[in-house]
């Protein structure tokens, strides 16, 4: 008998690998199911703390503020777009938790999965300036999710399944491939933006955990800890690079439970000291399918991988090489945007993601406050519920906000293309707290500033400017302008 050609055999090799590699069992994808819904429920639950601020057509992103900071760009399509009442934004806003309790208990899993991302993705670009990785890359788990069969095991579907198909009990296809390069890119992509002096000099994780950049009180304690912080991060930095490699190169269950416990316990680490949202969880969830089938035991049935169908593994196939191009060119040294073409197949698949996540950590922190005058004198910063105005470096920073989308937001406010936001900001705070306050309460005036500090060398460079004002100042530079004028005295060094 004739050996096969050596083409043929590397081609046996290379299938084989990759067969090992993108094979996921079914019970671990029942718990990355479960793990799904519980976030989608979290996260539409938690939105609801400010619904009315974050979704209605007053609030701080006016539908025709987000079309300019969109440049109308009809890609970036929003169901919670479609209508301007803030009750359609709640409509959209309950179908992710609908569908995150369907996946939960595995009900109509195919239907619920492809409703959650719609819905989710609606979501993020009805409040994108609040938005963070984390948000992003649930997104992109939802897109692959929806080609993988996330009801097979633990399910009400497979309790309800009838008929002589066989039970299956792993998944390899080019959905779970994408599923598990998703994971790949997002440290890579992570690990190749830290290459900077930041992190080499090891100083990048004492500057992000500070309450005036990224950082809990618990972070910040941490961070003063110098001969802990400065090894952590060039851990952090070695492992977000070394596991696409691991990931890709070895299979063993033993590994792959290792690598997979190491991570879930960094963003649970991440969890207690950053302000960053449900992004620790999103990250610890999108391990779970690489959990080798072993830790739930044996199974009585032989292995029978399911694959896709012919139309959805062309589908499948073609958003993962969009998204591969996606990668490499946010990843790669090309200056200037994405061509529009490749834009515009990202926007319209959902797959935008934040790549470059904490890349370079400056020498700096910045805080934001809200000076407001109030009818009975008193001066308090209404970004922080009312209490004592404290311009300097307010107690707590940015993780004394009403939550992690405040933080988000308005860290990223004084940047040149968000401040468009900035006026709408300042009209629906000051009109919400004037409906919760008596008359003698009421806002008369109120400042959004921003201060940043840079330390360079053995000077500190501090910098603070006016985002806006409400009442705002009229065309001919009225009402505020003297308001404005004493304030920058009052804050110059």
């Amino acid at each position: 008998m004739c050996s096969p050609h050596p083409a043929r055999r590397l081609g046996l090799a290379v299938r084989e690998r990759a067969r090992a590699v993108f094979t996921l069992d079914t019970r671990s994808l029942a718990l990355y199911r479960m793990a799904l819904g519980a976030i989608l429920v979290a996260d539409s639950l938690l939105r609801t703390r400010d619904f009315a601020l974050m979704f209605g057509p007053q609030g701080i992103f006016p539908p025709d503020v987000l079309h300019r900071y969109n440049a109308g760009d009809v890609t970036l399509w929003s169901l919670a777009l479609v209508g301007d009442p803030t009750w359609w934004g709640g409509v959209v806003l309950a179908a992710e938790g609908l569908a995150g309790a369907c996946l939960v208990a595995g009900c109509a899993t195919r239907m619920a999965t492809i409703a959650a991302w719609v819905a989710v993705v609606s979501i993020l670009r009805r409040t994108s300036p609040a938005t963070n990785a984390g948000d992003a890359w649930l997104a992109c788990q939802l897109f692959w999710s929806m080609f993988i069969p996330l009801g097979e095991a633990w399910s009400w579907d497979a309790l309800r399944r009838r008929g002589p198909r066989p039970p299956v009990t792993a998944a390899c296809s080019i959905a779970t491939a994408a599923l598990i390069l998703q994971v790949v890119a997002v440290y890579l992509g992570a690990g190749l933006a830290k290459l900077n002096d930041s992190w080499i000099s090891g100083a990048a994780l004492a500057r992000a955990l500070s309450v005036h950049d990224h950082g809990t009180p618990l972070g910040m304690l941490i961070g003063h800890t110098h001969w802990l912080t400065r090894p952590v991060t060039w851990a952090v930095l070695g492992c977000e690079l070394a596991a696409p490699i691991v990931m890709l190169l070895w299979t063993g269950p033993r590994i792959r439970t290792a690598v997979a416990a190491t991570f879930i316990l960094f963003h649970a680490a991440i969890w207690l000291t950053m302000s960053i949202g449900l992004f620790a969880a999103i990250g610890m969830a999108a391990w779970l399918p690489l959990l080798p089938g072993c830790l739930w035991g044996r199974r009585e049935d032989p292995v029978a991988p399911l694959g896709l169908g012919r139309t959805a593994s062309w589908v499948c196939a073609t958003a993962l090489a969009v998204a591969c191009a996606g990668f490499l060119r946010a990843s790669g040294p090309w200056p200037g945007p994405a061509p529009r073409p490749l834009s515009a197949a990202v926007n319209i698949l959902g797959l935008n993601q934040e790549w470059c996540m904490f890349g370079d950590v400056p020498p700096q922190e910045q805080w934001i406050y809200g000076r407001a005058e109030l009818a009975d004198g008193r001066v308090v910063d209404l970004l922080r519920g009312g209490r004592p105005l404290q311009a300097e470096r307010p107690a707590g920073g940015f993780s004394s906000l009403e939550h992690h989308r405040w933080h988000k937001f308005f860290w990223v406010l004084p940047r040149p293309h968000v401040r468009v936001f900035a006026a709408p900001t300042a009209a629906a705070l000051a009109h919400r707290w004037n409906e919760r306050h008596d008359a003698d309460e009421q806002v008369q005036s109120l400042e959004l500033r921003y201060a940043q500090e840079t330390v360079r060398g053995a000077d500190d460079i501090r910098r603070e400017e006016v985002l806006a004002t409400w009442p705002p100042r009229t065309s001919a530079g009225g009402s505020n302008l003297d308001r404005l004028l004493r304030s920058a005295t009052d804050h110059v060094r």
